[in-house]
């Protein structure tokens, strides 16, 4: 029997279902919201909640059913919802598509978290993990919007790991390079694969960051780059 649940945005992706599965294996229960009519692709065992993560009544549902089993209290919350889209220089960039990197990547770390957190409170303390970019804290032209939405989400876990702490909160965030899923290597056929982090690589860091072991750790911004 599972005796704490977390709840993991994303679980569709290619990180997501490694991430999942290493919870899973790890003996959590899995809550996963995930868009309507894609709850097959989940893995065996986490439970499917259908779910627009940019909708706040949507994320609050998921949040209720993620700690609805007294049995295995809300102990985590793992934002991987996210995207990337380049868009050219800043100039000629329309200010819609860098919005949209907002909306993707901060906004359902930001209603995710929010909706948790007092689940997490209530149930004596927990982990939140999000998922920023190296692109963060290195740049690179022709992405100001995904640079910034990344780099915006350091910052909101920074401010959930200041309010949080002493409540028994933790939050920290990773930060992947380039990640070796399918869709990368079809969109990037020429780089090499073999310096891209893997999924499993950091699923692993992740349940770490949820699990006992980590409990001295909060406020950390940790670069989970491979060889990149």
């Amino acid at each position: 029997m599972s005796t704490r649940t977390a709840l993991v945005t994303g679980g569709n992706g290619g990180l997501g279902t490694a991430t999942i599965s290493a919870f899973l294996a790890a003996g959590w229960r899995v809550v996963a919201p995930v868009r309507p009519g894609t709850t097959d692709r989940l893995p065996a065992g986490a439970v499917a909640v259908e779910a627009d993560l940019t909708v706040e009544a949507d994320v609050r549902a998921a949040a209720e059913r993620a700690a609805s089993d007294t049995g295995a209290p809300l102990r985590a919350v793992v934002n991987l919802v996210g995207g990337y889209a380049g868009a050219g220089l800043i100039a000629d960039t329309p200010v819609a598509d860098f919005e949209a990197m907002l909306a993707i990547n901060l906004r359902p770390t930001y209603l995710v978290t929010a909706a948790a957190l007092p689940y997490l409170v209530e149930a004596g303390g927990g982990s939140v993990i999000c998922v920023s970019s190296r692109a963060a804290v290195a740049p690179f032209p022709g992405a100001a919007g995904y640079v910034t939405a990344k780099a915006a989400v350091l910052a909101f876990a920074a401010a959930v790991d200041v309010e949080y702490r002493k409540k028994g909160v933790r939050c920290n965030t990773v930060l992947p390079s380039v990640i070796d899923t399918p869709a990368n290597r079809v969109a990037m056929p020429d780089a090499d694969h073999g310096r891209w982090v893997t999924p499993s690589e950091i699923a692993g860091t992740v349940l770490f960051l949820a699990s006992d072991e980590s409990a001295p750790i909060s406020g950390a911004q940790i670069p989970v780059y491979g060889k990149a």
